[in-house]
């Protein structure tokens, strides 16, 4: 028998949600304020997933500039009718105090790995959109009902429904609330229709320890819906011990033999309900339909597993899951011989245009040209990838001659721009080109060396990046063979969502220049090796 490993989607990949076409099935998960929006990937047999399209590429569909850490797109909700691949989102422009200026739209394309709609704005009531198709044609709009008076305990207020229309490209018709929630927060709403009922999955409890998947039904749409009977049908809050922990944001997939699996977001903590630098992942867990109509987890309980029987679906093997037209694969050691940029990088906020990155001014290089700091929500210089594992390695080396101490570029491990740690070349006016090493955690700037690293007349500089678990250490070099080790272990701790918010720690290449002439530095290679 086949085994599925959970979890399926590591590192930062929240919120997800899934769909078959035929033989293919497709997870959409949440990016937040990296650019561009929308992680999709793509099996073929539920265990193997590659990274294959992220289809809010235009700022024209996506403009964050501004946004906070943690807004940006929210919950994605992707689905498909008649030829047509829909794919609804949240951008959330404010997520702090008592608002949540939350603005939904849908896009839809024809092939999910070409170019996707203008969007179509429907709503900013609340977040987390889902689009359900039904039988008769109809298609509607749920979403979360945001609730920001200070005399209301409860801050999401329940879910509610507005029928779309596809001709008029907007939400037509009465809004109605469909459901009022069990617990608090009651978010991530997904419909369904089986057997002469319509089903209702949503999270409450927060995103956190105390999230729960609850489900519920009735005979019409538009309720009333009464709930599982051993509701959550899917939790980790009662279960510190367990290794996937926050449990819940869930969503339904039927496989093309009848078996039926639902994805859910999950995290792992370093140690016991503790900080998780990778961020909520995506995890699977095998389902089943009883005789009394209502979904159970297979396993009898309502507690995740880490493996989990894989569909009976053939002999698809891993290699059956690459597609055609994904060409742009990882691979550790990037070196930058390619025009376009590997899928696996993202930027902040915004695209990077030439007039920030370039990989034709000089060939088998990329060209970063100095934007604004790390603390800007705007036009910063950066990209990055997501940590994956616990345990890697990550190397660069560049070529960079910064002119004054408002210049610098080099290798950052970052969470936001509140929280992260940057081994940099710089300059300073007394010992010229060097190494510095800057650390922010939640706002406050420090520094783990006495004074820089004198590297004056070395052309090329190695940055590394080792990271054990709880512990990051930095090095670098002159000729990629020697290296010393620069400053103190640092936490990883301080780059997670607990000390942060929602998203997850990644590791990159950027430049800055504060003095707005753009002086560009060009990176030969970059390289992240797990371990």
């Amino acid at each position: 028998m086949k085994i599925i490993n959970n979890p399926i989607l590591r590192g930062f990949n929240p919120d997800p949600s899934i769909i078959r076409v035929k033989d293919d099935y497709y997870i959409a998960t949440s990016t937040f304020e990296w650019f561009p929006g929308v992680q999709i990937h793509h099996s073929k047999d539920l265990i193997n997933w590659e990274l294959v399209a992220r289809p809010l590429n235009r700022l024209s569909q996506l403009d964050m500039r501004g946004n906070p850490c943690s807004g940006g797109v929210w919950a994605p909700c992707l689905s498909y009718d008649n030829g047509i691949f829909y794919l609804v989102y949240t951008d959330v422009k404010t997520r702090s105090g008592i608002w949540k200026d939350a603005h939904n739209y849908l896009v839809t394309t024809d092939d999910i790995y070409g170019d996707w709609s203008k969007p179509v704005y429907l709503n900013s009531s609340g977040f987390d959109p889902s689009l359900f198709h039904d039988t008769d044609g109809r298609k509607w709009i749920v979403n979360m009902l945001w609730e920001h008076r200070l005399r209301v305990a409860k801050k999401s207020n329940g879910i509610i429904m507005q029928e779309y229309s596809p001709e008029k490209k907007k939400l037509v018709g009465p809004v109605k609330k469909i459901f009022d929630g069990v617990l608090s927060v009651t978010e991530g709403p997904h419909l369904y229709k089986r057997n002469g009922y319509y089903y209702l999955i949503v999270a409450e409890g927060g995103t956190g320890y105390n999230h729960v998947v609850t489900f519920a039904r009735s005979k019409n749409i538009d309720g009333p819906y009464e709930v599982h009977p051993l509701n959550p049908i899917l939790t980790s809050a009662d279960n510190p011990e367990l290794e996937l922990q926050k449990a819940g944001h869930a969503d339904l997939v039927e496989t093309q033999t009848g078996e039926c699996y639902m994805v859910h977001l999950c995290a792992r903590p370093l140690s016991k309900r503790g900080y998780c630098p990778l961020g909520r992942e995506t995890a699977i867990q095998k389902v089943v339909w009883r005789d009394d109509n209502w979904l159970y987890l297979e396993n009898g309980s309502n507690t995740p597993d880490l493996k989990v029987p894989a569909p009976d679906i053939g002999n698809n093997s891993a290699a059956d899951s690459i597609v055609k037209k994904a060409d742009n694969k990882y691979v550790e050691r990037d070196e930058f011989d390619s025009f376009e940029l590997n899928i696996n990088y993202q930027s902040l906020r915004v695209p990077l245009k030439e007039d920030l990155l370039s990989l034709k001014e000089r060939p088998g290089f990329l060209r970063l040209k100095g934007g604004e700091s790390l603390s800007s929500r705007f036009r910063q210089s950066l990209i990055a990838r997501r940590w994956q594992s616990f345990n890697f390695t990550a190397t660069t080396c560049l070529e960079y001659e910064p002119q004054n101490y408002q210049q610098m570029a080099g290798l950052v491990c970052l969470y936001d721009e509140s929280d992260f740690y940057y081994l940099m070349i710089t300059d300073n006016e007394k010992i010229g080109k060097c190494l510095d090493i800057l650390c922010c955690n939640q706002g406050k700037f420090s520094t783990p060396l006495e004074k820089e690293i004198k590297i004056e007349g070395w052309n090329r500089v190695y940055l590394r990046v080792e990271v054990d678990r709880e512990e990051l250490q930095f090095y670098y070099s002159q000729d990629e063979d020697r290296w010393q080790k620069i400053g103190a272990v640092l936490d990883v701790a301080k780059l997670s969502d607990a000390i942060s918010l929602h998203t997850g720690s990644f590791v990159g290449l950027c430049c800055q220049d504060i003095t707005g002439q753009n002086h560009y530095a060009d990176f030969d290679f970059f390289e992240y090796k797990e371990r």
